[in-house]
């Protein structure tokens, strides 16, 4: 079976309302759980405390200036209600694929499949738009697409490796990144250059302008539940996972709020508009403008956490769909030595360095945004259906963010939104093809 690893698991369409799946049994590989708390979390750190650190508040504050900071609570709301749906859903379905198999257990096939395909392609864009963040950061001049796609091998030899290997990978570069930003902090706070610029929020900033810093900054926050993507692979998940993702979520939110109030204090919301690294700018006001090389160096080993995060999490959604055969099933086929979905990492590896290829950084964080966006609304749709005795949180929580993650898809450029139901609606014949080769394999007894 080249080299492939079989193993029996009870996966369905529906879920009783004692939450356990029911119905039709699948079968297909399986994962070895790995993962303890600490190490979940800091895969959800590595997740979201990426390149959107360095890169999002720039353009928040060119929507919203000093509001920005609004801008940043609304996103950490949703960012919060989605992490409470998909920590609750976490807790009864603690398997591989994250939303994919929550709403595939909770709402059914094709909603499932919706939140599986638009993770996908969203978070593939993700893929790509970290590689080159990273190449913007470090690559000489002209040498960008070739550092980008060296960094998408490097670290699809990392995940191939095994679960253990990638969580520690992750683990140093979230510590060295947030030790740098930490720093920082001290810095400019020491320093006294925070006094520049008061923060008074309010001002001629108009609400659409806040929502769009809202979303942008939800860039920087999306990843909070990639720890749910490996639920096979976590060690006592009903308890770990949600613990893991709560904890990455409060962690993140944090750091964001003392950096943003920084940026704001040091630059202003005209300088930070206008700043091309507002860490380094920071620092130069700080008088430690010797320092700001180091920045480049942080800003590209954060990319990397977040790609080698990102990398982890699709591949794991693949290999969900691809025992229910709404992907080929042989995108699920676990490396015997590894127990890594290897072949689903290869093929995301390969898809990654053609988006490397022929898009731009602008257009992947908005296609991003989209079906990211879209993977959550079905996740707190999810929650939402859950019974009482499942229930972590009131279902108000779930309305609020279904509802913010629509209204967040408005600050998505026009560009973004009309690639995204192109893709998604491209993904409903990849479904009907690979269930009609699964049931021709199945006919034909192989």
């Amino acid at each position: 079976m080249s080299g492939s690893v079989h193993l029996g698991v009870l996966f369905s369409a529906t879920a009783q309302s004692s939450g356990e799946y029911a119905g039709q049994v699948k079968t297909g590989p399986m994962l070895s759980r790995r993962l303890n708390t600490f190490d979940a979390t800091m895969i959800g750190l590595g997740s979201m405390i990426g390149a959107g650190v360095f890169a999002a508040f720039v353009p928040a504050a060119q929507a919203a200036g000093v509001s920005l900071i609004i801008g940043l609570a609304i996103a950490a709301v949703v960012a919060w209600c989605n992490a409470a749906a998909s920590a609750q859903l976490a807790a009864v379905h603690p398997v591989a694929g994250g939303t994919y198999a929550y709403g595939r257990a909770q709402l059914g096939p094709w909603w499932g499949y919706f939140a599986g395909w638009s993770f996908l392609v969203g978070k593939t864009a993700s893929c790509a738009a970290m590689a080159l963040v990273f190449a913007a950061y470090v690559a000489p001049d002209g040498w960008d697409k070739p550092f980008a796609i060296a960094a998408v091998v490097g670290l699809t030899i990392v995940n191939l490796l095994g679960v253990k290997r990638t969580a520690l990978a992750t683990k140093l570069i979230v510590l060295f990144v947030v030790a740098v930003l930490v720093a920082v902090l001290i810095i400019a706070i020491s320093s006294g250059s925070t006094s520049s610029h008061p923060v008074v929020i309010g001002g001629d900033t108009g609400l659409y302008g806040i929502l769009q810093s809202a979303g942008v900054l939800f860039f920087a926050f999306a990843g909070y539940a990639r720890v749910a993507t490996l639920g096979e692979e976590v060690i006592n998940p009903r308890r770990t996972i949600p613990r893991a993702i709560m904890i990455a979520l409060a962690l993140t939110a944090a750091l964001y709020l003392a950096l943003g109030i920084m940026m704001l204090s040091v630059l202003g919301a005209d300088g930070l508009a206008r700043s091309r690294a507002p860490i380094a700018d920071v620092l130069d006001a700080a008088g430690w403008g010797a320092a700001s090389g180091l920045v480049a160096i942080t800003a590209g080993v954060a990319s990397l956490g977040a790609l080698l995060a990102l990398m982890a999490g699709i591949g794991r959604t693949t290999f969900a769909m691809s025992r229910n055969s709404d992907v080929p099933r042989w995108l699920g086929a676990v490396h015997p030595r590894y127990a890594v979905p290897y072949r689903a990492e290869l093929v995301l590896a390969a898809t990654v360095i053609v988006v490397v290829l022929v898009a731009d950084l602008r257009g992947a964080i908005a296609f991003s945004s989209f079906g990211v966006l879209l993977y959550y609304f079905v996740a707190n749709i999810s929650a939402f259906t859950q019974p009482a005795a499942q229930r972590r949180v009131p279902r108000f929580v779930n309305v609020l963010g279904a509802t913010g993650c629509l209204v967040l898809i408005v600050t998505v450029p026009v560009a973004g939104v009309v690639a995204g139901v192109f893709i998604l609606i491209l993904g409903i014949p990849v479904r009907l093809l690979s269930n009609r080769q699964s049931h021709t394999l199945s006919d034909n007894g192989a």
